[in-house]
């Protein structure tokens, strides 16, 4: 990452807004990851043209990695919310821009919700990497959210349900699912640390989608950690 890219998204040294006081308690704590998925992870997705650079730079990958490791570790619920897309949706009238992209491009295509033939590999699939983690039988996998908010899927639900009130959030992408889930989330009434180098943006011509979702996330966050303070804190250090 550049010099001048690396103090465009520097945390502020002053902030103007007041600390939220947040104190993590594990006993009500999950880590939700968004779109742990192969099209916007891999270099095999077909969304790594316009995702890769930002990937690459914040070491997302990694650090999405390390999350789960460490949540697993502690014991704290894990949640996926992915994204689906299935035959049916094909039917759809209307979309705005980010929708008509993901269609044209064929991005988290599946058969259908009940039928798995494909899947394995898949765009839609969950990377490699981190499926020893989601498919260990513990974590909670969201039915599908539709467009990027967790509105349309049971995500609230299964973390209420477990006595959650407390959530790290990581994933992809940054100014799109991840701050959409931010913000449903907090009007849920949950208390919500982004892990703002455990996600990435799309770098188009319409702007830094990356650097749009931190100034958001300084605005509405309980707080922003790294990945490195998020798995402290998931270790008891903080």
């Amino acid at each position: 990452m550049t010099s001048a890219r690396t103090s465009l998204y520097a945390e502020p040294s002053t902030p103007a807004l007041p600390a939220s006081g947040l104190q993590l308690d594990l006993a009500r704590t999950a880590l939700v990851v968004t779109d742990p998925q192969i099209d916007f992870l891999s270099p095999q997705g077909v969304t790594w043209e316009i995702f890769g650079a930002s990937i690459r730079d914040n070491d997302t990958v990694a650090h999405i990695g390390q999350l789960l490791e460490a949540a697993k570790t502690v014991g704290v619920t894990v949640a996926i919310s992915p994204h689906y897309y299935y035959p049916s949706d094909d039917a759809w009238q209307f979309g705005g821009p980010l929708e008509q992209y993901m269609h044209s491009v064929g991005m988290f295509r599946r058969q259908g919700p009940l039928v798995l033939d494909g899947f394995a590999g898949s765009g839609a699939d969950f990377l490699p990497a981190y499926r020893p983690f989601i498919l260990d039988g513990t974590t909670v996998i969201a039915s599908p959210h539709k467009i990027v908010g967790p509105e349309s899927n049971d995500l609230a639900l299964q973390l209420r349900k477990r006595g959650i009130s407390q959530v790290l959030l990581a994933g992809m992408a940054a100014n799109l699912c991840v701050e959409s889930h931010l913000r449903e989330l907090v009007e849920q009434g949950f208390e919500v640390v982004v892990v703002r180098d455990a996600t990435a943006g799309p770098r188009l011509p319409e702007g830094d989608g990356y650097l749009a979702a931190l100034i958001n996330f300084r605005f509405l966050a309980s707080a922003t950690w790294s990945t490195a303070e998020a798995v402290t804190a998931l270790r008891g250090g903080r």
